[in-house]
């Protein structure tokens, strides 16, 4: 276990605390399938940006609400453990992240980012006048019709270049997909859109811009996982602990106590690992790769597990749209396939263990 009082890990207390009571607040079981319904919960939006919290972790100089990358991840960490059904990683860890890297100016309401999927087939040309053409789609865009941008990192004539597009210019749409849990992760479509110079930045200075981009997104699924995994673990627990049988709590019973272990257990681990990525994270995403993607890994295994202890303690019950295991479950298993497939971290791992060699490999592991 992480030690609470080394500064690595700390993050504010009051911090903490303002986001579980904002969260709890306004994240209740009806507003979570309500925004499931809709697509939005503009309410939920209004509230969390309204305290500051989209713009956790981005300079107060570029009219963010400072703070480091770890209270950003903490935020977020919270917020998956209320099932949040708005872009709060897009908007703070990611896209408005480039968007200040880029010096671009935050705009009023949400920002999201292109993933980068294996389906996208986005062209960007650079023109005479600074400007650039963009072309093509982009797959599994979180919340595309809600936000006021979506930022692409596209390579223009070789180098790694900031795009800040429209999402409601002519040319522009998208097809209203959702992931499994209801979340929007439309595909977005641009037909030749013309995105002007003031717009468009290149960061020929970030040559990793993009690699930096794919691990701050494994970051952001990993703490939100963390969150929900100890949510569901602590819902199951009061489940059980509530439901009789026999005359007695079925929490008693020794096969739903091992559930129940199980459970707590991965929910633990979980935590444990997203917080060392995020501190690791915090000195700069490129030097933390091994640990986010040892943290993703164990996010991706605790989630498999942990809903199938979750789902069996809970019996029928956990089955039903009535009840609140399924808003985290179901987010579980969709954000498992989010910046990079499951399979693809754990290989990302096994090769730095490889190339770390026989006398490296301690080292690379207990550092």
């Amino acid at each position: 276990m992480t030690d609470s009082t080394d500064s690595r890990f700390h993050v504010d207390d009051l911090l903490r605390d303002s986001a579980t009571n904002l969260f709890a607040s306004t994240c209740g079981f009806d507003a979570v399938q309500a925004a499931e319904g809709v697509g939005w919960a503009p309410e939920i939006w209004d509230a969390v940006a309204g305290a500051g919290f989209t713009r956790i972790g981005l300079p107060e100089e570029a009219d963010g609400s400072g703070g480091s990358l770890l209270d950003a991840a903490e935020v977020l960490r919270i917020a998956g453990s209320y099932a949040a059904p708005i872009p709060l990683a897009e908007t703070s860890m990611l896209g408005g992240w480039l968007l200040t890297t880029a010096g671009l100016a935050l705009p009023d309401g949400p920002v999201t980012v292109a993933p980068g999927v294996a389906e996208d087939s986005i062209g960007v040309t650079g023109n005479d006048d600074g400007s650039v053409t963009v072309t093509g789609s982009a797959g599994r865009v979180p919340w595309a019709a809600q936000a006021d941008i979506v930022v692409l990192v596209a390579d223009v004539d070789g180098v790694p270049t900031v795009v800040a597009i429209d999402p409601n210019a002519d040319g522009v749409t998208n097809d209203g997909t959702t992931n499994v849990a209801g979340e929007p992760r439309p595909t977005v479509s641009v037909d030749s859109v013309t995105v002007p110079a003031d717009r468009v930045v290149a960061m020929a200075d970030r040559p990793n811009l993009a690699e930096g981009l794919r691990l701050r997104g494994a970051l952001t699924r990993t703490m939100l996982m963390a969150g929900a995994l100890d949510a569901m673990s602590r819902l199951t627990v009061e489940y059980t602990d509530q439901r009789q049988q026999f005359g007695r709590p079925v929490s008693r019973f020794q096969a739903v106590q091992q559930h129940l272990v199980w459970g707590a257990q991965d929910a633990a681990i979980a935590n444990v690992t997203a917080q060392v990525a995020a501190a690791k994270a915090a000195d700069g995403v490129l030097a933390a790769r091994f640990e986010i993607a040892a943290a993703r890994t164990v996010a991706n295994e605790c989630a498999s597990t942990a809903t199938r202890w979750a789902h069996q303690a809970h019996g029928a019950m956990g089955m039903t749209q009535e009840y609140a295991l399924h808003h985290l479950s179901r987010r579980l298993w969709a954000w498992r396939h989010e910046y990079n497939t499951p399979g693809e971290w754990a290989s990302i791992v096994g090769g730095m263990a490889e190339a770390a060699g026989p006398d490296g490999l301690y080292p690379l592991i207990a550092s």
